[in-house]
C-alpha cells in the first residue's frame, strides 16, 4: 500500500508539473502574441499620425495658396476700381429711384 501511494503521489505530482509547464507555456504564446499585437498596433497609430500630419500641411498649404490668391485678386480689383469711372448720381429727384420731392 505505501508503495502504491507513493506511486500515486509520485504519479500526481508529475501531472501537477505537466500541467504547470503547460500553462507557463500557455502564457508565454500569450505574452508572445500580446506584443506582437502591440507592437502592429503602435506601428498603425504611428502610420496614422504620419497620415494625419500629411493631411494638416496640405491643408496648411491650400489655405496659404488661397490667401496669396485672394490678397492678389483683391489688390487687383482695388487696382480697377481706382481707375473706373464713378457711376452718374441719380439726379433730377429720383434718387434711388423713388421721387423724392421737387428737383
Amino acid at each position: 500500500e505505501r508503495r502504491e501511494r507513493k506511486r500515486k503521489v509520485s504519479k500526481e505530482m508529475a501531472e501537477k508539473a505537466t500541467r504547470e509547464l503547460e500553462k507557463m507555456q500557455l502564457q508565454e504564446k500569450a505574452d508572445i502574441k500580446y506584443k506582437e499585437w502591440l507592437k502592429k498596433k503602435r506601428a498603425e497609430e504611428a502610420e496614422k499620425k504620419k497620415k494625419e500630419k500629411e493631411k494638416e500641411k496640405e491643408r496648411e498649404a491650400e489655405l496659404q495658396e488661397k490667401r496669396t490668391r485672394s490678397e492678389k485678386i483683391f489688390k487687383e480689383w482695388l487696382q480697377n476700381a481706382r481707375n473706373k469711372p464713378q457711376p452718374a448720381l441719380n439726379g433730377y429727384g429720383f434718387p434711388h429711384g423713388k421721387t423724392t420731392g421737387l428737383y
